[in-house]
């Protein structure tokens, strides 16, 4: 199967009173993740309990791999550290396009 595009949310669950500084740390490090080769949507959305989503979109896993090794989200692991009550959850979904194109996937 080619490297195709790849939709990928992140959970994060911040630690009793530590919502503003996880926030700060996403804050310093969205704009650098911004950047990145094959970034197309790296985004924050707020769930009930205070629970942080990452909705991101990639144009490939090879990209969203050197994403993951590359100095930013080092950098956003160290900030985060102490900061969650449990790891960073990353989960790589595989879309199932159904119906009108442009409303049954994820695409930015």
């Amino acid at each position: 199967m080619p490297d195709e595009p790849l939709v990928v949310i992140a959970v994060f669950r911040p630690a009793e009173g530590a919502r503003e500084q996880v926030l700060a740390a996403l804050e310093r490090a969205i704009p650098r993740v911004h950047e990145e080769a094959g970034c197309n949507l790296y985004a924050i959305q707020e769930a009930p309990g205070g629970v942080i989503w990452m909705v991101e979109h990639w144009d490939s896993a090879a990209l969203l791999d050197a994403h993951g090794a590359g100095e930013p989200v080092a950098d956003l692991n160290a900030a985060l550290d102490g900061l969650l009550v449990a790891p960073v959850e990353v989960i790589r979904l595989t879309p199932i396009p159904i119906g009108d194109p442009h409303k049954g996937a994820v695409a930015a």
